[in-house]
């Protein structure tokens, strides 16, 4: 009796020993790996190293489960032959095949793909050792196998399954909820382009460089914005920018007859159609805060800052004290809509195309277009003068006139 409790012990335990390695081995992702490396931990090193040749751990695991459980069902078979008789041999090996199913199989391998995270600091050290004792079997695997697989078991994610994984992080609350959208609008930056985060020309503050600084605090004494484009005869010259800071200690110095001109900083152009990655990297190599956006044949299409590359990195408009509208963009296609109403370009007939843009619709209901312009405020020119936008209804015309289908300007 005890010889038969011995085999079916074999078997069991064995099995179980195998099944929760082998669930284990395959659950162990490889940034699990890469931390316990990082903290120096012993089992870091040996799961990297079972990883990065997977086959020889698996090959190891199913040798000493194949022999685990033929020895143990023949000998429980044929010590239950001698004990009960042998027509109770089928009965004995139906039961210990369920037993092996369910207490060496399912149970284990549910634990090991749980609990690998907990298991697999502890089952690298013996499946080490395990390699080594079965090494003919893993030689002549690997023999046998070699031309079955090439490349590295243990290789990194895709960008989309990263930007899933981000998404389950947060749902089962190892991410909070804003982390994961960061991680995932990181993602987006490449495929992103600079058009759909700048600000508008027609919304863009610009103002000529031969104007003084009295001119200037006289007409715009409420701006709060840091830098403010310049140009030369007209919007699509732009020749630089000013700093208002640079501007405010003129004035303290009494250098009212000054023009703007004389306090010029280059900006620089990027093209529409370039990532938001690509302008993240520019705006850091080369120390910038804004910079020109510029179409196909150099013509201005708005301008674009460091603070805007970060709300699309965060997800949200970064809006302070001074801001009167959080959607510049809204705001250029609302100015537009008013200005095409007004030369019978959008009848009261024709839907609005902002219905949805909360922000705008008081300015867009009830403020005149000159005042509205000076009242629209962001951190860095988000807006436009009236005169400016006056000069621009007939480029504006032709534009609506070929998207008023879309009803969007």
């Amino acid at each position: 009796m005890s010889l038969l409790i011995l085999y079916v012990s074999i078997a069991l335990v064995f099995s179980f020993f195998c099944s929760i390695a082998e669930a284990v081995l395959l659950s162990v992702t490889s940034p699990y790996v890469a931390s316990l490396e990082q903290k120096k931990k012993r089992s870091g090193e040996l799961l990297r190293k079972l990883k990065d040749n997977v086959n020889r751990p698996l090959t190891a695991i199913l040798t000493l489960n194949t022999f685990a459980n033929t020895f143990g069902a023949a000998g429980a078979g044929a010590q239950a032959a001698k004990i009960f008789g042998s027509e109770v041999v089928g009965i004995a090996s139906a039961i210990l095949t369920l037993s092996i199913l369910i207490f060496s199989e399912i149970i284990p391998k549910t634990l090991g793909a749980t609990y690998w995270r907990q298991l697999a600091p502890v089952i690298a050290i013996p499946l080490r050792y395990l390699v080594l004792v079965l090494y003919p079997f893993v030689f002549m695997s690997q023999i046998l196998t070699k031309n079955l697989s090439h490349s590295p078991t243990l290789k990194g994610f895709s960008r989309e399954e990263f930007a899933a994984m981000a998404d389950l992080g947060a749902q089962e609350g190892q991410l909070a909820v804003k982390e994961s959208r960061i991680l995932k609008n990181l993602f987006r930056l490449r495929s992103s382009t600079i058009k759909n985060i700048m600000t508008p020309r027609t919304v863009v503050l610009a103002i000529q460089k031969n104007m003084s600084i009295a001119e200037f605090f006289t007409q715009h004494y409420q701006t709060p914005f840091s830098r403010i484009p310049i140009y030369n005869k007209d919007r699509d010259d732009i020749t630089g920018f000013v700093l208002k800071d640079d501007i405010l200690l003129a004035q303290a110095k009494d250098m009212h007859d000054s023009q703007l001109k004389e306090f010029r900083r280059e900006i620089k152009a990027v093209p529409s159609t370039n990532s938001v990655s690509e302008l993240f990297e520019f705006l850091l190599d080369n120390r910038e805060h804004i910079v020109l956006v510029v179409d196909e044949y150099g013509g201005m299409e708005g301008i674009v800052t460091l603070e805007d590359v970060v709300e699309t990195l965060l997800g949200l408009e970064i809006v302070d004290e001074a801001d009167k509208t959080v959607d510049m963009q809204a705001l250029a296609r609302a100015l537009w809509e008013k200005r095409a109403r007004r030369i019978g370009l959008i009848t009261d007939e024709t839907p609005p195309s902002l219905s949805d843009h909360d922000a705008v619709k008081p300015f867009a209901e009830d403020a005149t277009e000159s005042s509205l312009l000076e009242t629209e405020a962001s951190d860095h020119g988000k807006t436009a003068d009236a005169d400016s936008l006056n000069a621009e209804a007939a480029e504006s015309a032709t534009t609506l006139s070929i998207s008023d289908t879309k009803n969007t300007p």
